[in-house]
Parts: structure tokens; C-alpha cells; sequence
């Protein structure tokens, strides 16, 4: 079985999460911190690697599931709409962070879209593993 639309997703946001540790790398050779975050002192390091941790903490669990829900048959629109608030939701919340707080908004709908693609995906397996008892 082939699960081209997982992998459109896996792709795009592993791209992401590779831009995501560059501005990390980026930051620490600005503040020169090799390790940590700098005690406060670099605070655009703090988000970068806020930016960057959240997207490692959710991405794999969300890709998973959108996997789940290919191999379990779904359709292309329901597989494109997990797929497309990941990816949305992952893209937004970072910007968020990166207005430094003056565009919560951003932060907050990218956290609430992630939350729905995971929870959605999550339901679905589970639909589809209490119809198979």
C-alpha cells in the first residue's frame, strides 16, 4: 500500500523542523551558547528553541496517526485535512513565537490546529478499532 499523502506531510514538515534547528544553530552562534539557552541572556535563543522542541514534541505523534489513518483506508479529503491542519498549525505557531508575543493569535490558532489534527486522527483510529471487535 502506498501512502503518498503521509508522505507529502512527513516531508514538508521534516523540511520544517530542519529550518527550525538551523535558526536554533543560527541563534546560538549569535549569543555564543553552545549549550542551554543562555540563562536569560539570549532570549531569541529561548524561542528558537522553544519554536523547534514543540514542533519535535508533536510532529512525530501527528505524522503517526496520519499514517494510521492512510493505512486504515480513509479518504483523500479527510487524509488532506489532518494532513493540512498539522502542517498549518505547525507553521503558525512558531511565527507566533517569532512576533515575540505581539501575535498570540497565531500561536494559539497553530496549538488549537495541531490539537484538532491530532485529536481527529486519534478518534478515527480508534473508530476504527473498536468496529473491527
Amino acid at each position: 500500500m502506498l501512502v503518498t499523502i503521509t508522505a507529502l506531510y512527513a516531508g514538508l514538515l521534516a523540511l520544517l523542523l530542519v529550518i527550525l534547528a538551523l535558526r536554533v544553530s543560527l541563534r546560538r552562534i549569535r549569543a555564543d551558547i553552545s549549550l542551554g539557552e543562555g540563562e536569560g541572556k539570549a532570549p531569541e535563543l529561548r524561542r528558537a528553541v522553544r519554536m523547534h522542541g514543540n514542533a519535535a514534541e508533536t510532529i512525530p505523534i501527528g505524522l503517526i496517526l496520519l499514517l494510521l489513518v492512510e493505512m486504515l483506508g480513509y479518504s483523500a479529503y479527510i487524509l488532506h485535512g489532518i494532513g493540512g491542519a498539522l502542517l498549518l498549525g505547525r507553521l503558525l505557531h512558531p511565527l507566533g513565537l517569532a512576533w515575540d508575543g505581539r501575535h498570540f493569535w497565531a500561536r494559539r490558532l497553530g496549538m488549537i490546529l495541531t490539537g484538532a489534527a491530532i485529536i481527529v486522527a486519534a478518534l478515527l483510529c480508534l473508530l476504527s478499532a473498536a468496529s473491527s471487535f
